[in-house]
């Protein structure tokens, strides 16, 4: 298969890139290297099976260049970051929510059998609910919630008025090997990380209690792998089984392939009018078509005081100082959802997810890859 990822030269798209080419896929990877880093894919160009183009998601004709002769997607291009959508709520939207459109409308023009997008835990807002159930959301709590939450809508459009798949994998705190812990924006593991090796006090917003459902990259990387290449008869058996045959929104997708319209066998006015879905099924003989999300996580809940602790007690084994090091505490930031716990049910059901990484084991192999990348000097 030839797969096109976004954002492939950042943290989570660079470890897909890996991923993929290890499995004997071509890959091509389109980055504009506004967060994501040259060195995170250089140690590829030699592969034949790897393309590297930069460009920007914002331009329909980059991506349109990008996906050409691919069979899947891989979406992770975003510009991440509660605080800077709020700093700069118009960029964030510019690349979350048009990039975002420009991806969809290039992969419904290419054919591609599969279009899996990073969506986030941000979508869930202000809800109260533990753990956080994908059919259950409240209102978002920043920008980049928002945009987030418009990219599973636009999708679902997609899907229905055009016959796409389109998987939506809901991320909760990934973690680990190639998360950029410099700059404004760092993520607070990597952030903490190069405070702690740098014999500084991480600051903590809010007292500690906040609780987060920290997700190991490894569990990322086969979340992706299950969305991209489950078949479509057993991710149908998954909806079966998850959702009540009685939900009038989701009976379009239990039809029997007997029961679609064969290719060109229509009663459209205009053959170059969108394909649509009718009592028969879709328009689609070789295919089915869906859109939906799920939660990606290992179903913990760590507080950022016991992560404070988990990521002193792991750095403290390469240098003993670091032991006696206490955090800071700082005011609650704004735009933060208190508490973050993910119900993996429904991953587990249609996808086959089974992640492998406990929060613990992450923060140990995440620990000790920092201190092997960048020892006691990582913001220096």
């Amino acid at each position: 298969m030839k797969i096109l990822i976004t954002g492939g030269a950042g943290f989570i798209g660079s470890n897909l890139c890996d991923h993929f080419l290890s499995k004997g896929h071509e890959v091509v990877c389109l980055d504009n290297l506004a967060t994501g880093f040259e060195n995170n894919i250089k140690h590829n160009y030699s592969d034949p099976k790897f393309n590297f183009i930069e460009g920007d998601i914002r331009n329909l004709a980059t991506c349109q260049e990008a996906i050409s002769g691919c069979d899947l997607v891989a979406h992770q291009a975003a510009l991440g970051s509660v605080p800077r959508s709020i700093k700069d709520p118009a960029t964030t939207n510019q690349v979350n929510i048009d990039g975002f459109l420009n991806m969809l409308i290039a992969s419904r023009d290419a054919k591609v059998k599969r279009f899996v997008y990073a969506a986030s835990s941000s979508t869930y807002g202000d809800s109260k609910k533990l753990p956080k159930v994908e059919e259950e959301i409240g209102k978002p709590l920043s920008p980049y919630a928002i945009t987030k939450y418009v990219n599973e809508l636009y999708a679902d459009v997609f899907a229905k008025t055009y016959g796409m798949q389109c998987i939506g994998l809901r991320y909760f705190n990934v973690f680990g090997k190639r998360q950029d812990p410099n700059g404004a924006y760092a993520a607070v593991i990597p952030l903490w990380v190069s405070k702690l090796m740098n014999l500084k006090s991480p600051v903590i917003n809010g007292d500690g209690n906040y609780s987060r459902d920290f997700t190991f990259i490894d569990n990322v990387i086969e979340a992706n792998e299950k969305a991209l290449f489950r078949s479509d008869e057993d991710i149908l058996k998954g909806l079966r089984e998850y959702y009540n045959l009685d939900l009038d929104e989701h009976k379009y997708l239990l039809q029997d392939k007997s029961s679609t319209i064969p290719a060109g066998r229509h009663d459209e006015k205009d053959k170059n009018d969108p394909p649509r879905r009718t009592k028969r099924g879709t328009l689609f003989a070789d295919t089915y078509f869906f859109s939906e999300v799920f939660n990606i996580a290992y179903g913990g809940n760590t507080t950022l005081n016991n992560l404070f602790m988990a990521l002193r007690n792991n750095l403290s084994k390469f240098e003993k100082n670091i032991s006696s090091i206490e955090p800071e505490y700082g005011p609650f930031r704004v735009g933060d959802i208190p508490h973050s716990q993910a119900s993996i049910l429904k991953a587990q059901t249609i996808l086959g997810y089974e992640p492998k990484f406990d929060a613990k084991t992450g923060f140990s192999m995440a620990s000790e890859w920092y201190f092997n990348e960048f020892g006691m000097s990582s913001d220096e």
